[in-house]
């Protein structure tokens, strides 16, 4: 035998040799019960989401999958959990827009959401609705944005928390609009929704999975909403830049994450069975039902969602000079 061509097979013996052991755990994969990291409380879009793929992936692997809600510090304390966990795939995380805000909002990470995670699927999409009180004598943003001039430092937005999107939102409408609007922080959104219907707060981007009960009582009226497209839920109101105001067009989104270093066999698996999970009848239903919008993404896609939305909410934190109080 020639030596190149020696030398050759001894390469390719070598290589299928380092390749066998990771096939061979995605082959085996699941070995033991997967757990799915929700870093918000139980209740949440997240934390329902959530446990509906959970169940999707127990059927496929025919394996346990177990929900832990691991809230705390906006989403930091769940999200770095799963950074720090072993790479084999047992541990996923579903986390949400926040992940790549935090990127510049937070000094100090424990970790770095573009080295310390694999993108396996974008899951769903969301739009924010900006509503008022449905007393509030205003039908359309212009005559918001009228109102709140006449009656300088009387009016607010409310958000469900700091350097959330709602904050982000309401920042860039007073920063575009000059308003004089006060910023109402809350530690979720539910009590943010309670004070908008109880008139407390002049306006507020409400994420549409929480507006969507609200909207078909008329407990508030919505005055445009986020995203390219208008929404089914309210078909007559216009996109914030159809309003006359650009830089609302990025959705938020709900993705699955593995911890970085875990083998591509065992990421690919996954990423497979969530995006045929996504795509059953029964889950597309339930996320509509949420007034989400279903992607189901592969990995590639995925991440560059998160460069993409990452780079453009680092320019608008720091334009607007919001800042973690």
């Amino acid at each position: 035998m020639r030596p190149a061509l020696s030398r050759r097979l001894a390469l390719l013996a070598t290589a299928a040799a380092l390749a066998t052991p990771a096939w061979a755990q995605a082959q085996d994969f699941p070995s033991r019960p997967v757990k799915v990291i929700v870093p918000y409380a139980p209740g949440g879009a997240t934390d329902i989401l959530a446990r509906l793929l959970a169940t999707k992936l127990q059927e496929a692997w025919g394996q346990t999958v177990l929900v832990e809600n691991k809230p705390g510090a906006s989403g930091v304390l769940g999200n770095d959990m799963v950074a720090k966990a072993a790479p084999d795939g047992h541990t996923l995380l579903l986390s949400i827009t926040a992940i790549v805000q935090s990127a510049t909002l937070i000094a100090k990470l424990p970790y770095d959401p573009y080295k310390d995670f694999i993108p396996v699927t974008q899951l769903a999409t969301s739009s924010s609705l900006l509503s008022v009180p449905a007393k509030l004598p205003v039908k359309n943003v212009a005559e918001f944005v009228a109102l709140v001039k006449a009656q300088p430092a009387k009016h607010s937005y409310g958000s469900f928390g700091n350097g959330s999107s709602a904050h982000l939102q309401g920042a860039l409408l007073a920063s575009l609009a000059g308003l004089d609007l006060v910023h109402v922080p809350y530690k979720g959104a539910a009590p943010m929704t309670a004070d908008l219907l109880g008139g407390q707060l002049t306006s507020a981007f409400v994420d549409v999975g929480t507006a969507r009960a609200h909207v078909a009582s008329g407990g508030f009226r919505v005055l445009a909403v986020t995203g390219t497209e208008r929404l089914k839920l309210v078909p007559d109101a216009p996109t914030m830049a159809e309003a006359g105001f650009k830089g609302f067009e990025p959705r938020g989104w709900f993705g699955f994450f593995l911890p970085a270093g875990t083998p591509a066999p065992v990421v690919a698996k996954t990423a497979a069975a969530l995006q045929k999970a996504i795509k059953s009848p029964d889950v597309l239903a339930r996320i509509e039902d949420l007034g989400l919008q279903a992607v189901g993404g592969t990995p590639e896609q995925f991440a560059a969602v998160m460069k993409s939305d990452g780079a453009f909410y680092a320019k608008l934190i720091k334009d607007l000079n919001v800042k973690l109080d």
